[in-house]
């Protein structure tokens, strides 16, 4: 077994063994007022999610869903920020939409996410990364159970547990198209992934992902000493914030209903990246940004669009 730093309260991937450590951070960080109240904000903290039904109307729905149909056909060809299928050539995931398309870069910044956001880190919030997911009928592959904060930590070099994700449904998401599914309360154990992580880990854990991910016994011991198991369904619209360290997943896509969602991390201002805690180089910036852009000063900071 590899000899683990002490330094870092959140290393991985350096034992030929998982292990459990707990938390080190505040899921609710202080300086921040919002439109949750503190029932709502304790609810979040007991279990790593809010869950907000039809938060954006269909007619917003229906434009958002109409870009990102746009996005795939203007990408055509282009491999840097898109993703396919391992098995197809349908898309998998759009990476780096909030520098692509002015209508999403105007959805990260609208104030009925991003004050939730600042309200639970405690202080602006600028994006660390921004995506679209695809899982079209029949071909949509899964995602393995993972949590984000361990690749950002270790692959990204985000230092704490200070960033939480927003998914907004493009498509109802039901029982049959592979909705998320979270781990309730698991963001309070981080777990230490086993072996060490290849050269250019990025162009194949995009794809489908075997290191940063947990062995099934650790996802055995953190789903009997948590809240068992919760699939998060509901209309177009809706939107789903969970804390950066909650363990989450989703299954395949079996149905003829294809599900589409938006993801937008916000990290604090003050939690900016660093060099990464692994022993490899930074992954590209269409997936883990470098600037630290407060998402309110977006539109002064944009590449040309596609």
């Amino acid at each position: 077994m590899s000899t683990a730093p002490t330094l870092d309260p959140y290393w991985s991937r350096l034992a030929d063994r998982w292990e459990a450590a707990d938390r080190q951070d505040p899921t609710l960080w202080p300086g921040h007022t919002g439109p949750l109240s503190n029932d709502e904000l304790q609810a979040y903290a007991e279990q790593g999610f809010r869950y907000s039904p039809g938060l954006f109307s269909s007619d917003e729905v229906v434009s958002w869903r109409t870009e990102a149909e746009r996005l795939i056909a203007a990408l055509e060809g282009t491999k840097r920020g898109v993703i396919r299928e391992p098995r197809s050539n349908a898309v998998r995931s759009i990476f780096r939409i909030h520098r692509i398309s002015p209508i999403f870069q105007r959805v990260c910044a609208d104030l009925r996410i991003s004050d939730i956001a600042r309200q639970m880190l405690g202080s602006d919030v600028y994006l660390h990364q921004s995506r679209i997911n695809f899982k079209p009928g029949f071909d949509g592959r899964e995602f393995f159970w993972h949590s984000d904060f361990e690749t950002w930590h270790v692959e990204d070099g985000m230092p704490r547990m200070r960033a939480v994700s927003v998914s907004i449904s493009l498509t109802e998401n039901t029982e049959f198209n592979g909705p998320l599914m979270v781990v309730p309360g698991s963001h309070k154990t981080f777990i230490r992934c086993q072996g060490e992580t290849p050269e250019n880990h990025f162009e194949q854990s995009l794809k489908q992902q075997e290191y940063g991910v947990p062995s099934r016994e650790a996802l055995e011991m953190l789903i009997e000493r948590h809240e068992g198991l919760h699939a998060v369904k509901g209309p177009a619209g809706s939107a789903l914030f969970f804390e950066c360290n909650l363990m989450h997943g989703s299954a395949g896509n079996l149905s003829p209903y294809p599900r589409t969602n938006l993801f937008f991390v916000f990290n604090s201002v003050e939690n900016a990246v660093q060099d990464p805690y692994g022993q490899q180089p930074p992954r590209p910036e269409y997936l883990a940004e470098r600037d630290v852009i407060p998402v309110g000063d977006l539109s002064e900071h944009t590449e040309l669009y596609v």
